[in-house]
């Protein structure tokens, strides 16, 4: 009898299709490298948004500059002013007389050349004077700082109001050194002028310099700045010192400052900031000057006004 024959049977049973493998999870290559980079740039975008809230967070902000008004004055007179009305040159100081006007009588053709204010307003009270038959007691003394105040007589196309030579008034700290006084005018760029006699004008600059510029003028004629003279305090003698430092002898004689066009017109922007009022309403506008970053500044300390 054959011997019977068993089929035995394995433990692990391979698979029906021979070629199929088991799934298996893993980190490829790529994976690492696109994983990576997607970091990297992530971390870059994060690190410069908060360089520019940093950077926003800490710039000094730029200072706001104001566009310069263009301000055109035509000042004149009113129908119902004062004929005889002088100028009133309001001062802490004491009262003091003009030197030019103790000089001879052609020394009045310069003082018109730079249309003296005083001058030309003792002519026409004068001239008033003849026609009305005003009394002269009532007039102001010619060349002093005291006046009327009144409003002036005229009437036409003109606007009322005071020109800016005669409304605007600035002091100059007289406790600074001599040094100090100079640099400021420098800073400003105003050129100091002496009438000399004989009707010759000595222009000074460079005024802080160890030998201020000098040049000789024979007429004031072609003068078209803006010039103020002294009405009173300490600093006229600093003046006669910065022009014996150029070799001039200023004693005695009318000193001008002269005001460049950029300095005027940044004064009267300052003048119409201050209480935002029509020039023709202002009487008296009171600059000083006083350091800053850039090195001096003007400022406006008060006004007084017509009504």
């Amino acid at each position: 009898m054959p011997a019977s024959t068993r089929t035995k049977k394995s433990s692990n049973p391979k698979p029906n299709n021979p070629g199929s493998h088991n799934p298996v999870l893993k980190v490829t290559r790529y994976d690492l490298v696109s994983s990576t980079m997607m970091a990297i740039v992530i971390g870059l975008i994060v690190a410069v948004v908060w360089l520019f809230i940093w950077w926003n967070s800490t710039r000094i902000a730029d200072p706001r500059t104001d566009v310069d008004l263009e301000l055109i004055e035509i000042p004149g007179g009113f129908a119902d002013g004062a004929p005889d009305e002088t100028l009133l040159l309001e001062s802490p100081e004491e009262e003091t007389t003009d030197p030019s006007l103790s000089e001879p009588s052609d020394e009045i053709k310069i003082e018109e050349a730079f249309e003296n204010v005083v001058e030309l307003s003792a002519e026409a009270s004068t001239q008033v004077d003849k026609q009305y038959e005003i009394d002269d007691s009532t007039s102001g003394k010619p060349g002093s700082a005291s006046g009327t105040g009144r409003r002036p007589l005229g009437e036409g196309k003109g606007l009322s109001g005071l020109p800016r030579e005669q409304r605007w008034i600035v002091t100059y700290n007289d406790r600074s050194g001599l040094s100090s006084y100079a640099k400021q005018l420098d800073h400003f760029g105003i050129e100091l002028g002496a009438l000399m006699p004989g009707g010759t004008l000595i222009y000074i600059s460079k005024l802080s310099s160890a030998s201020p510029k000098k040049r000789t003028e024979k007429s004031g004629l072609n003068e078209k700045r803006l010039y103020m003279t002294w009405q009173g305090g300490g600093r006229r003698k600093g003046d006669i010192q910065l022009f014996r430092k150029a070799g001039v002898n200023a004693t005695g004689v009318t000193i001008f400052h002269f005001y460049p066009r950029e300095t005027e017109q940044r004064m009267a922007n300052l003048e119409i900031k201050y209480r935002n009022r029509k020039t023709k309403d202002i009487r008296r506008t009171y600059f000083t000057v006083s350091s800053s970053s850039g090195g001096y500044a003007f400022n406006v300390t008060n006004q007084t006004y017509f009504h």
